[in-house]
């Protein structure tokens, strides 16, 4: 599977984004999401999530801001941006496009392995 993890390199921050596009949240928030969308596929750790945040924010596609949880505890909350809502309309026609060269790629293989003889 070390190959997931290659392709996912690429993937991360738009994946962060369509998490954060349906509503603010936190980024320990953000990994228990994306498992469970994934049905236990991504397990990514803070340590991958935290710096992506930061480069989201600092690219200005995210904002944030502390909220006050409890009386001891904050959580910094992360929102999408009108810039990260165009970015990531940008990846997802991106990774449509790329599905389907893909997949006909590897159907054409398919046939060939297919063939008898």
């Amino acid at each position: 599977m070390a190959y997931v993890q290659q392709l996912l390199k690429g993937l991360i921050d738009p994946i962060i984004l369509s998490i954060i596009n349906q509503l603010p949240t936190y980024g320990y928030q953000i990994v228990k999401e994306l498992q469970r969308r994934s049905g236990g596929s991504l397990k990514l750790k803070a340590g991958t999530i935290y710096p992506s945040l930061l480069r989201l924010e600092k690219n200005g596609l995210v904002s944030s801001k502390w909220q006050q949880v409890t009386q001891n505890r904050r959580r910094r909350y992360y929102r999408i941006t009108e810039k990260g809502r165009r970015f990531l309309a940008g990846r997802l026609i991106e990774w449509q496009n790329f599905c389907v060269v893909v997949s006909r790629l590897m159907l054409e293989a398919k046939m060939v392995i297919d063939e008898p003889g």
